[in-house]
């Protein structure tokens, strides 16, 4: 039976093959910083003083992903394993990115990444860990610091700032004080980053479990009030959005499910304004706005109807609607009674007449002499209506109820 290999393996090997020409190969940034927390690595990243064409001569069917940046992306059994060589950056022009890099050493490598605990190295056959930075004592303190001066970080590229934050937030870390100072002062740059990329750091900040972590860091270093333009800061609101995340499942949850919670208690087309404002995808903003928009039904239990419940069961995001309910009753008033009455009763709700097929279709009443039109999509609509709210259980009873409508 062959070996199941896994992305650790997959690192190792692409290492161990650039050793056997000769060059220098590392694991590098997180999957360090994490072995050493006793965590599990999300990836496996190697550096090399290999230069990219050498990365290419000796893994033939190695991409090019990042080439202004010497990076390469290897393919092994499966896995793809990014291999960077050793460089040092110019200036940074643009607030993200480096006008130009250089080829140079471990060390340098090591100097030029943004905080103390991403700039390890590790030597996976002589087991040794490579500190230039003096990040195992941060890792050993529990703190975030940037490898030099706050301020030059953070001018260099801006969205380090949010990233200092969530890994704060994930390691349960303390951002170090002249490092929480520099972002405080600079939390305005932010505006300058691609509301995308905000967005990508946001949507880690917000899905994961430490999310009132983050969310609280960004609101006390001023970042809050720079997600996106469209999205100002508001005290009372922020403490609110603080509550509701907390009592979220301790657990990684839907990007939908987070920013509804976030969204939650501004108008939809507030609420749609920003999720446009952030660069969010149609699907998602769809699924932000149905949410937001369908939870007043679900907190007024006792007007909604048989078939109405079904309409919201068989959406796709009904489990994340429910959640949203049972958040915002926590955080606001602690009783759970309307969530409660709404789970026993779709609970008695079989599968399949959730959603049916219906029982007569636009075919069926043109047979039956109406002509297509908003008439026709109304008697549909309500024939339906009664299917789901059973007040109607056959073709019949429909063919029926139709004929009732055509001749009023």
């Amino acid at each position: 039976m062959t070996k199941q290999r896994d992305a650790q393996e997959a690192a190792l090997d692409t290492l161990k093959k650039l050793r056997a020409q000769g060059h220098i190969a590392l694991l590098a940034g997180g999957c360090v910083r994490d072995r050493l927390l006793g965590r599990a690595p999300k990836d496996y990243d190697v550096v090399t003083d290999a230069t990219p064409a050498r990365v290419k001569e000796v893994f033939p069917r190695a991409r090019h992903v990042g080439v202004q940046f010497g990076v390469m992306l290897v393919r092994r059994w499966g896995f793809e394993i990014e291999v960077a060589t050793f460089r040092s950056d110019g200036p940074y022009s643009d607030g993200r990115h480096p006008d130009e890099i250089r080829f140079g050493s471990a060390e340098e490598d090591a100097r030029r990444r943004d905080f103390t605990i991403n700039g390890l190295f590790f030597d996976p056959i002589e087991e040794t860990v490579i500190d230039y930075v003096d990040g195992r004592s941060d890792l050993s303190a529990g703190v975030v610091r940037t490898i030099g001066a706050p301020e030059l970080r953070f001018a260099e590229d801006h969205l380090r700032m949010l990233r200092a934050v969530r890994f704060a937030a994930r390691l349960g870390f303390d951002i170090e004080r002249g490092t929480f100072e520099a972002i405080a002062g600079l939390a305005d740059r932010l505006r300058s980053v691609s509301t995308e990329r905000v967005w990508m750091e946001l949507e880690m900040i917000l899905v994961d479990a430490s999310r009132v972590r983050g969310w609280s860091l960004l609101v006390e270093t001023g970042l809050r009030g720079h997600l996106a333009e469209v999205w100002p800061a508001d005290e009372a609101d922020d403490r609110r959005v603080c509550d509701r995340l907390g009592v979220l499942r301790a657990e990684r949850v839907e990007p939908a499910l987070a920013l509804a919670v976030a969204l939650k208690g501004r108008t939809l087309e507030a609420a749609r304004k920003i999720c446009r404002g952030l660069r969010l995808s149609n699907r998602l903003i769809k699924t932000v706005v149905w949410i937001l928009q369908s939870l007043p039904a679900l907190q007024r239990d006792d007007a909604l109807d048989l078939a109405d419940l079904k309409m919201l069961m068989a959406a796709d995001a009904w489990d994340l609607l429910m959640e949203l309910l049972r958040c915002d009753l926590t955080a606001s008033r602690g009783d759970l009674a309307i969530h409660q009455r709404l789970e026993a009763r779709s609970a008695t709700i079989p599968p399949e007449k959730v959603a049916p097929s219906p029982f007569l279709t636009g075919d069926d009443l043109g047979a039956m002499g109406l002509t297509p039109g908003p008439r026709l999509g109304k008697i549909l609509d309500a024939v339906y209506r009664a299917q789901l709210n059973e007040t109607i259980s056959s073709k019949r009873d429909a063919r029926k109820l139709a004929e009732t409508m055509l001749s009023e």
